[in-house]
């Protein structure tokens, strides 16, 4: 199979089903971060991941990682350490601060560089791309980013300065994304932290059909206005 170069004149991508095996559901190279190709991508179940110094890359793997809220687990102690309460957590207060949090956290090297950061702090200008916060006092110590479909997530990347801090984000985004009618969140690429945390894979076509199903279902409308959220899981309240 080849690698298609994107054109600068069209935001349409190739069928994902044309993306390479190895290295697993590399499409496209090229384009550009713009919104309206950026939201064409999300629609089309494909997203950019690249390191700074090479062209903007493509991808759609197979499987994909994806979480249903009734999977969140949440350990014996994750759940003793919510009780005690040491954080408060909100939705769409310092989404600036979030996406440069999880840019710095990674000691390897991050793909979050200064053009993706402009590119997403331009999509949630555009109401697109959503952050939770995590706060001990008035310091910001963990929280995730992504994109809204509908009543589907994609999360992008997540940080945390202190123990736990990550786990309440995802903890008080599923609270909150099922409270006001999300059925599904996608990880993307499955790894050992969102595994723990309940995340599977299902193959491609599967994710897209969800993904079909979800991205023009509306939630409530005050879902992601900026608000503080609930730590406490359904069910316990």
């Amino acid at each position: 199979m080849q690698l298609f170069q994107l054109s600068a004149n069209t935001t349409l991508f190739p069928p994902v089903e044309k993306a390479l095996s190895d290295p697993n559901g590399l499409l496209a190279f090229g384009g550009d971060l713009s919104p309206d190709r950026l939201l064409a991508a999300y629609r089309s179940g494909i997203f950019p991941w690249y390191s700074p110094c090479d062209p903007i890359l493509w991808w759609s793997p197979d499987p994909r990682a994806i979480l249903h809220p009734e999977a969140l687990h949440i350990s014996r102690s994750l759940h003793k350490f919510i009780r005690k309460q040491p954080f408060h957590v909100t939705l769409n207060y310092a989404f600036s601060a979030v996406i440069h949090a999880c840019a710095h956290a990674r000691q390897e090297g991050t793909w979050i560089s200064p053009e993706m950061i402009a590119a997403y702090c331009t999509l949630h200008e555009l109401g697109h791309a959503h952050s939770i916060e995590v706060w001990h006092q008035d310091e910001l110590v963990g929280g995730l980013y992504g994109i809204a479909q509908g009543k589907l997530f994609c999360g992008e990347s997540m940080f945390s300065s202190r123990d736990n801090a990550s786990k309440c984000a995802l903890v008080a985004l599923v609270t909150h994304f099922v409270r006001c009618g999300g059925q599904l969140l996608d990880c993307q690429v499955l790894n050992a932290h969102t595994a723990s945390l309940g995340a599977t894979e299902v193959s491609r076509e599967r994710y897209l059909t969800a993904l079909r199903a979800l991205q023009d279902a509306p939630l409530a409308a005050s879902s992601w206005q900026p608000q503080e959220l609930s730590l406490v899981p359904i069910g316990e309240r």
